[in-house]
């Protein structure tokens, strides 16, 4: 551990807002291109119970897992066996039923065909018109109306949802990474699972990370939260264990000390102890902005309030492949072009490569970013650059 870091200082932040209730429990881990900087934990691993949370704990890293997808897409760019600019019913055929949601005749969805059709690219940078349930009435609606699950449900039916916006036309935040699951399967010629453990999780070490929880990891993993009258409580909440599809999107358990491994890959310029995962120059593409002159949205409002608040990132940002990028420096915190998401269940990670750090933070509750959580990453963030 860097000896600049002032562990003390951030651990008193991780516990503060595990003292006021802001969280049920939280853990950070933070890497320079040389190693670990800081790790540290606060509050129980299951609420109610004295197991301490740690960095070795199993997490649902949500869309955390879209970053460890699209590299697994990129992969296959460098090998030659994905073209990004090429429409994704090349790879996928049943794409080409996908039609947009134009508007509604009473409750019945009304259809249309989309003016182009969707690119691999505008997967990789949710500009193909695909939209999540939680962030969309509309889709919420389509789901009431068809009787169709949301992408939880690890049935394959999600993947017949209509697009809510002409490819290309906008950037909507969505199922794209699912999608783009299928395409790495269909390039790589292996399921998504194996894709990822010999391309991305097998070379990295990274061996606490699958898309099933592992039988040893069901003591060391935390249940997913959610708050009441008496305070947090296990919701019960999981994802499908036996799901039909791999989902790129959604679907990963991790570990703090596992996924770092990950960030410090693209820290490095997609190379960790010796093991390259990506060339430098796709790194630099991921890094960049993939979407021109669109932005990623200023405000979310939120669909579904038991799964997410509204989500207010403010101006200034775009998207690379798998990564929201600040256009500005953030005083006290990340420089500009850093690469950075999250998961639904309160996960989020960050790499700056012109500071030379990567950091992340996790607990496990719903709904997605309250105030209180949004808080907290601020408050990590800058007592750990505070020490730089």
């Amino acid at each position: 551990m860097s000896s600049s870091i002032d562990p003390v200082a951030i651990d008193r932040v991780l516990q503060d807002a595990v003292d006021s209730g802001a969280v049920p429990n939280v853990a950070a881990i933070a890497a320079d291109r040389n190693g670990i900087i800081y790790e540290g934990a606060a509050g129980p691993k299951a609420a109610g119970t004295d197991e301490p949370l740690s960095t070795s704990t199993h997490f649902r890293i949500m869309s955390m897992t879209k970053m460890v997808a699209t590299a697994a897409a990129l992969q296959q760019v460098e090998k030659g066996t994905l073209d990004l600019s090429a429409p994704i019913k090349e790879y996928c055929p049943e794409f080409a039923d996908v039609q947009v949601l134009d508007g509604w005749d009473g409750d019945t969805p009304r259809l249309r065909a989309p003016a182009s059709d969707a690119t691999v690219h505008q997967l990789v940078t949710h500009t193909s018109g695909l939209g999540y349930w939680f962030w969309s009435e509309d889709l919420v609606k389509w789901e009431a109306a068809t009787g169709t699950p949301n992408v939880l449900s690890g049935a394959n039916v999600i993947f017949t949802a209509p697009l809510l916006a002409d490819p290309g036309t906008t950037f909507i935040y969505g199922i794209n990474t699912d999608w783009l699951g299928k395409v790495v399967e269909a390039a790589s010629g292996v399921t998504l699972d194996v894709a990822v453990k010999e391309g991305i999780t097998g070379p990295l070490g990274m061996n606490d990370t699958a898309f099933q929880i592992a039988e040893g990891w069901k003591d060391s993993t935390t249940p997913v939260h959610v708050k009441t009258d008496d305070g947090w409580v296990d919701s019960g909440i999981e994802l499908n264990q036996t799901p039909e599809y791999y989902a790129g999107g959604h679907g990963l358990y991790s570990t703090p000390q596992d996924y770092i491994k990950f960030q410090q890959a693209l820290l490095n310029n997609g190379e960790l102890g010796g093991v390259r995962i990506l060339r430098s120059e796709t790194v630099d593409a991921a890094f960049t902005n993939q979407i021109g002159d669109l932005s990623f949205p200023e405000a979310i409002p939120t669909a579904d309030p038991t799964a997410t608040y509204e989500f207010n990132a403010g101006p200034g940002y775009k998207w690379g492949y798998g990564l929201l990028l600040n256009e500005n420096d953030i005083p006290g915190m990340r420089r500009a072009y850093s690469g950075a998401w999250a998961g639904l269940c309160n996960t989020h990670f960050w790499v700056d490569r012109t500071t030379g750090v990567c950091g992340s933070i996790y607990s496990n509750f719903l709904p997605f970013v309250p105030p209180e959580a949004l808080e907290l990453y601020a408050n990590y963030e800058k007592a750990l650059y505070a020490s730089l």
